[in-house]
């Protein structure tokens, strides 16, 4: 042996969490239904144009229980949007309320048209 510590990494069944995404004037509204993910187990990361959002969830696990049938589990969920360039990446704003992510992406400020003046010689 090397004396080497070798670090394990969590191994958690993956789910595609599901995602309603609406557009309105202001901006996109994106809602993700992620149960049992805390503040503290919520990644979300904005890197050139993709949008990654990444959530672990654990099922609290008590010593005097015994499943008959157990359906819930440990996991992550994970989703990636590619983010146009018509949103505002700087003004990104994101809540986590009763298990449901929204994420809000406001549009850029459109470019208003504009008259050149032409100046004399």
């Amino acid at each position: 042996m090397t004396g080497e510590i070798k670090k394990t990494e969590e191994k958690l069944e993956r789910f595609r969490p599901a995602t309603d995404i609406i557009e309105k004037e202001e901006g996109l509204f994106i809602f993700m239904d992620m149960p049992g993910v805390s503040r503290e187990n919520l990644s979300i990361d904005l890197d050139d144009s993709t949008l990654t959002v990444s959530g672990k969830a654990y099922v609290p696990k008590a010593e005097n229980e015994k499943y008959i049938d157990r359906e819930f589990t440990d996991g992550e969920y994970v989703r990636s949007f590619t983010v146009a360039d018509i949103l505002d990446r700087e003004n990104i704003k994101a809540s986590l309320k009763n298990g449901v992510l929204e994420l809000f992406l406001p549009k850029v400020p459109e470019v208003q048209p504009r008259k050149i003046e032409i100046t004399p010689e």
